[in-house]
């Protein structure tokens, strides 16, 4: 893939305060443009951020067609760049296109497309602890109709942001039993704004309720928890790690799936199996849910400190240093930073 570039004449990095990043408040000063028609992906390039223009009629606009991804670079001890986890990314895109009948991308044009992007705009990288550049895919369907149908074009886009913490302390929580996420045979698996669409409202509602964020439970009975809002679940009860099965209605997570791979390095008690809020409330009452946390890109880990159910909240014990997800966060950084060796070769180093 040859990628044609066009520098910004002026960047705007001076506008960042890099002491104080809020997460996605900035762009970086380029980003990658794709476009499919004809049956192809072509037209490969890195031009200045700026808005793009789409029709009013865009099938995006009307139908949701649209999927993303989100993975972050990091900057090592020595000034080198390191993507986490990209060719997992790579997968999981493609796995939503296919959902939302939408071009599949070259795993090999996904990885080249942001190693080119951030060496152009390596100076956007933080260097400081808790920081990161967060890097965002994206593809939209571009026909000008007004009627149900897949599209036949499309962009495909990727941009960056500075990214700081998502949560700055441990999150309060509300299981959610009257609204759906997700269904059996819907996209719940798959990154699309349709899933993100559903949960506004009632994470707004939750948030007028001092929520940060809501548990989502199974459409069918509200039994059963799935995933957070941002997050992939993890609780810990009687020294057993507790997490959801993947399926269609829980996210692939990329933190998950790393988690789950170093608590088998770590010879750590893991079940991966559906968890009742019967369990989740009885095993808080009865002192043997000993912590619990959710796991994302871009909240890398978040302990949970509170769990609302029911109009009653359940305060969870503190987080401590020796808490498993302190543990796994400090893995997680230690390999994403390069003070830790990446065993697992999740580093694409540039």
């Amino acid at each position: 893939m040859k990628i044609d570039v066009i520098h910004k004449k002026k960047s705007d990095i001076n506008k960042v305060d890099f002491s104080n990043i809020k997460f996605g408040q900035f762009h970086s000063d380029h980003m990658f443009e794709a476009e499919f028609s004809e049956g192809a992906w072509k037209n490969f390039k890195i031009i200045p951020f700026d808005d793009i223009t789409v029709s009013p009629a865009c099938t995006t606009l009307h139908y949701g067609q649209t999927i993303f991804e989100g993975l972050k670079a990091y900057k090592n001890k020595k000034n080198k760049i390191s993507v986490f986890r990209m060719d997992k990314n790579a997968k999981r895109f493609n796995i939503s296109a296919e959902r939302m009948c939408m071009p599949t991308f070259p795993e090999k044009y996904f990885t080249q497309a942001i190693s080119e992007l951030l060496i152009i705009d390596k100076k956007w990288i933080p260097n400081t602890k808790n920081t990161s550049l967060y890097i965002r895919p994206l593809m939209i369907a571009l026909d000008p109709f007004i009627g149900i149908k897949p599209a036949e074009n499309f962009k495909f886009y990727i941009f960056t942001c500075p990214a700081g913490n998502y949560y700055s302390e441990p999150v309060k929580v509300k299981i959610e039993t009257e609204f759906t996420r997700a269904i059996k045979g819907g996209v719940g698996y798959s990154k699309t704004a349709a899933n993100y669409a559903a949960a506004l409202y009632p994470s707004f509602l939750a948030q007028k309720e001092n929520y940060d964020q809501l548990i989502w439970t199974d459409g069918k009975t509200h039994d059963y928890v799935e995933e957070s809002g941002t997050m992939n679940l993890f609780f810990v009860i009687n020294n057993t790690l507790l997490t959801a099965p993947l399926g269609d209605t829980v996210l692939d997570g990329v933190t998950r799936n790393s988690i789950l791979a170093l608590a088998e390095d770590l010879n750590i008690a893991t079940e991966v199996r559906k968890i009742s809020v019967n369990e989740i409330i009885s095993s808080i009452k009865d002192n043997k849910l000993q912590e619990a946390f959710g796991a994302g890109t871009a909240a890398t880990i978040a302990p949970i400190k509170t769990i609302g159910y029911q109009n009653k909240d359940y305060e969870l014990p503190d987080h401590t240093s020796s808490s498993l997800s302190s543990k796994f966060l400090n893995l997680l950084d230690g390999i994403k930073y390069g003070s830790i060796d990446d065993n697992h070769n999740w580093i694409t180093k540039l």
